[in-house]
């Protein structure tokens, strides 16, 4: 891949976060992510990260994929698509990757994703990516929200198995309330919210996952 095409591809999800800047002044999302969550435990049962996946939407999968040529007409393989995921990965850190979580009623920070790489299937593409904690935590009480506080980006979580615990202690339970669908307009965050977010003015409806292991 040449030198320009890496920069292009690099600008694509750049360029959606620069606009995140002036989003919270707009009423609706401009993308939309359908996600998946999977909440992963070590053998000690300390919560030790998350895994995403995230699916782009068309108008979003088609302007990134813009100009990339393939040997076979709509297959792009994870090498050709990986100057795009690391983009993407190391870019998120700066909205603390959506991903705001409190264990124990403290705050959990999730240093630089692992694992990152992009799919491309039936005409979107999907990012993949880990966030391990930066202090694993034997957590009675986990508390998780994915969602954008400026509402630019709208999570939605897949209808089939959003969120699932691997490895959890046999004690966990978990529950998961989706944000409202169709929500258009920002709503006050709640105390969680403001601790976690630098975008406290302003907040979308956030999904949450909350995990009990007492």
């Amino acid at each position: 891949m040449n030198v320009a095409v890496r920069r292009r591809l690099g600008g694509v999800l750049l360029a959606v976060a620069l606009a995140l800047g002036v989003a919270a002044a707009q009423a609706h999302p401009q993308v939309r992510i359908t996600a998946r969550s999977e909440l992963i435990y070590a053998p000690d049962g300390a919560i030790s990260g998350v895994r995403h996946a995230w699916t782009f939407d068309n108008a979003f999968s088609s302007a990134a994929l813009e100009g990339l040529e393939t040997a076979t007409k709509g297959v792009y393989s994870r090498e050709q698509l990986a100057p795009l995921a690391r983009t993407n990965a190391e870019s998120l850190k700066e909205f603390g990757f959506f991903t705001f979580a409190q264990a124990d009623g403290r705050n959990a920070r999730f240093p630089e994703p692992v694992d990152y790489f992009m799919e491309y299937r039936d005409g979107l593409l999907t990012l993949h990516f880990t966030l391990p904690l930066k202090t694993p935590v034997k957590a009675r009480e986990l508390a998780l929200q994915v969602f954008d506080p400026s509402f630019f980006i709208d999570f939605r979580f897949a209808e089939k198995d959003p969120v699932r615990l691997s490895g959890a202690p046999a004690a966990c339970r978990m529950r998961f309330e989706r944000a409202a669908d169709g929500a258009t307009e920002a709503e006050e965050p709640d105390e969680q919210t403001a601790m976690n977010s630098e975008y406290s003015d302003h907040a979308a409806p956030a999904n949450r996952i909350s995990v009990d292991c007492r």
